[in-house]
């Protein structure tokens, strides 16, 4: 008697096996040396199989980037949820994502290597990601002169300034540059600072 066939996987779900495999790879042996070929054969398929889903190794960086991206706006809209004030929101979201950029980011050398080359190669995914962002910390930073914890104004424009003023604790290459450093602020501070401009 014959069996019906084995169903085909999930597309979703080999891409995304196909992405675990490629961020395992780009860790461990750095992303320059890391070949399509290499994360196909650690998922016994060929490298066809893996064109059929991202059509070059800066697509699958692509990919890499934005689930890591993922990451930090789960974080993001964490910290917007959090039954606390505005103030405390904001500072939550800014420390939490400092602490997620030195452990996610900078950690591992080979890490560092390729965040760096997803910003310089992968920008739009980027800069969709920091479109998302401000719109959570808009909305936090409504809540906060809604209720008079901060002046009143234009909620979008504070916080891109906001974003732009704590930068320097979110940014992987700048974080790199910072951290540990004497002669400049420390996460803290920087933090405080962002948020009482928002008081003045």
């Amino acid at each position: 008697m014959t069996q019906n066939a084995s169903p085909l996987p999930d597309v979703a779900d080999t891409a995304t096996r196909i992405l675990e495999a490629a961020e395992a790879q780009f860790r461990h042996y750095g992303y320059s040396k890391t070949t399509v070929a290499d994360v196909a054969k650690e998922l016994g398929m060929s490298p066809a199989n893996i064109y059929r889903f991202f059509g070059s190794k800066g697509e699958l960086l692509e990919g890499v980037c934005a689930r890591m991206l993922q990451q930090s706006l789960t974080l993001a809209k964490a910290a917007a949820d959090l039954p606390v004030s505005a103030e405390e929101r904001l500072r939550r979201y800014s420390m939490n994502h400092f602490e997620f950029t030195v452990s996610t980011m900078l950690d591992e050398r080979k890490v560092h290597e390729m965040v760096v080359v997803a910003i310089e190669q992968s920008w739009g995914v980027i800069d969709k990601h920091i479109d998302e962002i401000q719109a959570i910390l808009t909305g936090i930073i409504a809540d906060g002169m809604e209720n008079g914890e901060f002046v009143k104004g234009d909620p979008a424009h504070a916080a891109r300034c906001f974003g732009a003023a704590t930068s320097p604790l979110h940014h992987p290459q700048m974080v790199a540059q910072c951290i540990g450093k004497s002669n400049r602020a420390a996460p803290e501070d920087l933090t405080e600072f962002a948020i009482r401009a928002l008081k003045v």
